[in-house]
């Protein structure tokens, strides 16, 4: 199937709801080649200003690894980041420690710095943590810690809770990638947590099942409790469908949106860490969200007010 090929099918979609009025294009621009992304046009729904992606990882070779870490791609500049923002137009982003560097900072917090005051981070930490290195993460405009446990490495359930005490007086948060099994049967543990918790990549809601699986509805419901945000990103994580439509994982967006749309954030998850082979089309996956998300001023408010809320910007 051709990137042409692909790009129409989702445009259609979208014509649709531009028909309805409620997407908006953007001009055409020049084509922009970004490393590990495929495709080279430029997104066709306008991002609104301040516009954020809440989640993608910046990788060197020159970062501390985790010896226990599986996950090691290439490196991903900051500079590539930034060719990515031209194909989607957003002006604010979430740099996630991706488990290869495990709980050594340092790189995040580099990358932090190179960014600028438009870039949040979210940090990975154990529990022999300290609160001095606390403190600087904070000062370093680091605003969570992520619990990867769908690649395991570096921390446990056990830690989720004395980690939450430590963290909740500086208004952080915990961030979770998990498989569905792991969140259903922890679903106590994050009614009770004392900081919000987000969810990546839709919470990894199994398919074919879809929404019908209980974690659905675990989820849902610390939604509508006020206790969890779920990021509206990885379309290829748990799809059985594929591109361009990734009608399953639309599916789950969508409903998702339905339930609680001022609990939701957008991210790109560049570059794409676990698809090894294919790398998606980022422009395709952020025209995407209009199909998720094709009420303008609430898809606004996911790419722009929720954020600003949730990472204090």
């Amino acid at each position: 199937m051709t990137d042409a090929f692909n790009r129409r099918d989702v445009l259609a979609m979208m014509s649709a709801a531009a028909a309805a009025g409620v997407a908006g294009a953007r001009p055409a621009e020049a084509q922009v080649s970004v490393p590990w992304s495929t495709g080279t046009e430029v997104a066709k729904t306008k991002a609104p200003a301040n516009a954020t992606d809440c989640h993608h990882h910046i990788y060197s070779s020159r970062f501390k690894v985790d010896p226990t870490s599986t996950l090691r791609p290439g490196d991903a500049s900051v500079a590539d980041y930034h060719l990515l923002q031209k194909r989607t137009g957003t002006s604010r982003n979430v740099v996630v420690q991706p488990s290869t560097y495990g709980v050594f900072n340092d790189g995040l917090v580099e990358a932090l710095g190179e960014f600028g005051p438009s870039a949040r981070g979210v940090a990975v930490v154990n529990t022999s943590v300290t609160d001095d290195e606390l403190k600087r993460l904070d000062a370093a405009r680091v605003r969570g810690i992520r619990f990867n446990l769908a690649t395991g490495g570096a921390t446990s359930v056990d830690m989720i809770e004395p980690l939450a005490k430590r963290i909740a007086p500086l208004g952080w948060h915990i961030q979770m990638n998990c498989v569905a099994a792991v969140t259903v049967d922890n679903k106590d543990l994050f009614n009770r947590l004392p900081c919000p918790i987000v969810w990546d990549h839709l919470a990894h809601v199994p398919e074919p099942v879809g929404i019908a699986h209980p974690v659905f509805g675990v989820v849902a419901d610390l939604l509508h409790k006020g206790k969890a945000w779920v990021k509206l990103s990885g379309a290829y994580a748990d799809t059985k469908v594929g591109p361009p439509t990734y009608s399953d994982s639309t599916a789950v967006a969508q409903a998702y949106v339905k339930e609680a749309p001022e609990r939701l954030v957008w991210g790109s998850d560049w570059p794409h860490p676990s698809e090894r082979t294919d790398k998606p089309d980022d422009a395709l996956l952020f025209d995407l969200l209009a199909v998720w998300v094709p009420n303008e001023a609430m898809r606004n408010r996911i790419l722009v007010d929720n954020p600003a809320k949730l990472y204090g910007f």
